[in-house]
């Protein structure tokens, strides 16, 4: 398994805590410090099974700066958080060939138990 986290935030610290709790062996995945290659990111949304622009975060200042009101194609929009890692939603829980964000928690805790 795998988290793609970001420690400044709260709700990614929780699912890092409940993947922690649960003796999950997972990978952790500074995303902000090591950002994603377009072809890691465009992997990722097939395991997540949404468009580019639902992965988007659109409180975030780059994204009101630089995007705002844009329609982008899908490639431009992962060519934007490859750019801007700040955009992108967290936390992702991977396992196996399939990824949720974890927002609500309930979503990883229903990712754990699957196929377990």
């Amino acid at each position: 398994m795998k988290i793609y986290h970001n420690n400044r935030c709260s709700k990614s610290r929780n699912c890092y805590n409940l993947l922690k709790e649960k003796g999950v062996d997972f990978e952790t995945i500074a995303y902000l410090k090591n950002p994603m290659t377009k072809e890691e990111l465009t992997a990722l949304l097939v395991k997540l099974n949404i468009p580019a622009e639902e992965l988007i975060r659109k409180g975030e200042a780059d994204y009101k700066e630089n995007f705002k009101g844009k329609e982008l194609t899908e490639s431009e929009w992962v060519d934007a958080m490859v750019k801007f890692p700040k955009l992108i939603e967290r936390p992702i829980v991977v396992k196996g060939d399939k990824a949720v964000i974890g927002r609500p928690i309930e979503k990883v805790i229903q990712l754990l138990s699957e196929g377990s």
